[in-house]
Parts: C-alpha cells; structure tokens; sequence
C-alpha cells in the first residue's frame, strides 16, 4: 500500500476540515476563502514536486520525489494562497484560518514519512527506533542501527502546536499574527530537527533543508520583533503596554 500517500492525503482532508470549521468560527467561511483554499491546495502539490525535483534535476522523477519535499509544499501553499487572492481581489488576511489546520495535518501526514522514510540518524538514547533493512536511502537501517524517530518528534510537535493555537487564537486580535507565530515555532523546529534527520549533509554540516530556512529564519525574527514592539502578543503574556 501507498502509506505515505494515504497519509498525505488524510492530512489535506483532516486540514480541510480544520480549516472551514475555523472560517466558520471566524465568519469567514466563504466564496473568497475557499478560493484561498483551493490556491493552496494547488501551490502546496506544484511547491512538494518542484522542490523534490530540484534535488535531481532528473524530469522523470518529477512525480516520484516531489511528494516528499514539506518545505516546497509549504513555500508553494503560501504561493499559491496569495496569487489565488490577487486574482480574484480578496485583501482579507486568511492565514490565521491556515494555521491550526496546517498543524493538525503536518502530524497526520507525519505518520505517513515515519512509516516509509529513514527515521533519522544513528542514535543511542533509549527510545531510538529501527526500521526495515528496504526503507530508501537508509544505511542505517541496513545495519540494524537504532536511529531517531525524528518524524515522532514532529508529529508531537505539530499537536502540541495545534493545542497552543487553539488556546492563542482567542486571546490575539491582531490579524496575522497567529499564522506568524506557528510559522517562526515551525521554523525553528525544523531547523534544529534536522540535526537528527537522516538528510545529506553540505557546508559547515548543515542540510540542504535548513540552509533553505535560515534566511526565513532571520525575517521572522524581524516579523516578531516588528509585532512585539507594537504589543500585538501582549494577550498571550498579559503584558501592559507602557503608556
């Protein structure tokens, strides 16, 4: 069976769902942001094989690989979203809509990488997992060396973050700045979990995945530096701006 895109695909369900019953919440479920929707369905599938292709350049692989690549779905969804807007003229922020049910999915479609995929690097902590000696591009699992289970990291990451969007989506006001902070919470997890993927290392050691994310890093840090000065996450801190 199929498991990684049967999980895939559960996860754009269960982030559909998610989504219109936040728009339905918001009273902002309409023709305008399904069509948001529809964008980001379309930049997320183009961004994942574009970005999966990018890796070997090779035309032929284009379907094979490209549904692999979650920062490429991602960058594309984003894509996606905006251009759909300018077409029909929609300036309504949607992303706040996105993020509890970009969260919630990410943890599903999880499932489907740690069943397919190399779990991570060699690793002698206890909870270290072994996998198939036919799992792809996995030495380790050729050897029988227990190695990090670093799609479980983020799929309790993704529900954790889920919960905390789920608490912070009441208390913040200002548009926007829901989806910023689960894209800087992403952001930086992804960063430092890479450290325990099994993806190929370049310069100074780093993977390809995060050398992509640092300049979005530095730009987030001014994103939250340009809301925290204009107290926009004084809610979630109960903190009283100086006057």
């Amino acid at each position: 069976m199929p498991l990684h895109e049967i999980f895939v695909g559960l996860g754009v369900l269960v982030a559909s769902v998610v989504f219109v019953h936040e728009a339905r919440r918001r009273g902002a479920l309409n023709e305008q942001s399904l069509v948001a929707v529809t964008g980001a369905l379309v930049g997320g599938a183009i961004g994942m094989r574009l970005a999966g292709w990018l890796e070997t350049l090779n035309l032929s692989d284009l379907w094979l690989y490209g549904s692999r690549s979650i920062l490429g779905g991602l960058t594309g969804a984003y894509l996606g979203v905006l251009i759909a807007k300018r077409i029909i003229g929609y300036k309504q922020r949607t992303g706040d809509l996105f993020a509890p049910a970009v969260a919630l999915g990410m943890a599903v479609g999880r499932i489907g990488c740690h069943l397919t995929e190399a779990p991570g690097r060699p690793t002698e902590l206890p909870w270290g997992v072994h996998a198939p000696p036919t799992t792809p591009e996995c030495p380790g699992c050729l050897t029988g060396q227990a190695m990090h289970p670093s799609f479980i990291y983020e799929i309790i990451f993704q529900l954790a973050v889920f919960a905390a969007l789920l608490w912070a989506r009441r208390r913040l006001t200002e548009p926007g700045e829901l989806f910023t902070l689960y894209l800087a919470a992403y952001a930086v997890f992804r960063f430092l979990v890479e450290f325990t993927r099994a993806n190929e290392t370049g310069w100074l050691d780093l993977t390809r995945p995060q050398w992509f994310l640092i300049p979005g890093l530095l730009l987030l840090a001014l994103r939250l530096r340009y809301g925290w000065r204009r107290g926009h996450y004084d809610p979630l801190f109960k903190r009283k701006v100086m006057t």
